[in-house]
């Protein structure tokens, strides 16, 4: 796997989602992940709701917007086509779906975002870029360690999803007015906030947790 690592004065777009990260997840995560399969697809589930549910939020919140709107559509489409996959998935293994809580993961990002326009739609966007490329990062850790079939869907679901990353940080580019120098100064503000959140430990498990310490 790529080393994630980028000076501070090296502010250059990211091209790949191990651009985007700081910080890799560490092997305790993933040694928890394939240990804990029923936790895991449950919360993913959830996560691909969630996503959908933040690409409907766009649209709502900038309907003005109509480029923004066009691209969040087809994702939520994408997003919500994969819950459904992950609940097949769930049933095929007789695992009961349920709602779970929300990670601190999550809950640290937005807290994050400021309030203020155009700040808060570049957070926002820069948040959900973070997200994107954790998640697919996170389909590559954990796929080799998988059974065949999980094996098989991760990797099927990196190739999907490995470009939403790159259309969030399109979109903060040019949705916001914010030139790139800013714009790459707050993502790197982001960066580090999203790998403590990644590596510090957490007491819940779940898709986005850090290092689990139960």
């Amino acid at each position: 796997m790529p080393v994630l690592t980028r000076t501070p004065t090296d502010r250059k777009p990211p091209q790949t989602i191990y651009d985007v990260l700081r910080a890799p997840t560490p092997d305790a995560w993933v040694d928890a992940a394939v240990s804990r399969l029923p936790e895991l697809l449950i919360d993913h589930a959830n996560c691909e709701l969630k996503a959908a549910s933040t690409a409907l939020g766009f649209i709502y919140r900038y309907p003005e917007r109509a480029f923004l709107a066009q691209r969040m559509s087809r994702l939520a489409r994408e997003e919500l086509r994969h819950y459904e996959q992950v609940r097949s998935i769930l049933k095929d293994r007789n695992i009961e779906y349920r709602r779970m809580s929300a990670s601190r993961y999550a809950g640290g990002l937005r807290d994050a975002v400021r309030s203020e326009e155009p700040f808060r739609l570049l957070d926002m966007l820069l948040v959900g870029a973070l997200i994107e490329a954790r998640s697919c990062e996170r389909f590559a850790a954990m796929a080799p360690r998988l059974p065949a079939d999980l094996a098989d869907f991760y990797t099927g679901l990196l190739a999907s999803e490995s470009r939403h990353f790159s259309h969030y940080l399109e979109h903060a580019s040019a949705e916001t007015g914010i030139d790139d120098e800013t714009l790459l100064q707050r993502l790197e503000q982001l960066q580090e906030l999203e790998a403590g959140l990644i590596t510090s430990g957490d007491s819940d498990f779940r898709f986005h947790s850090g290092v689990p310490i139960d």
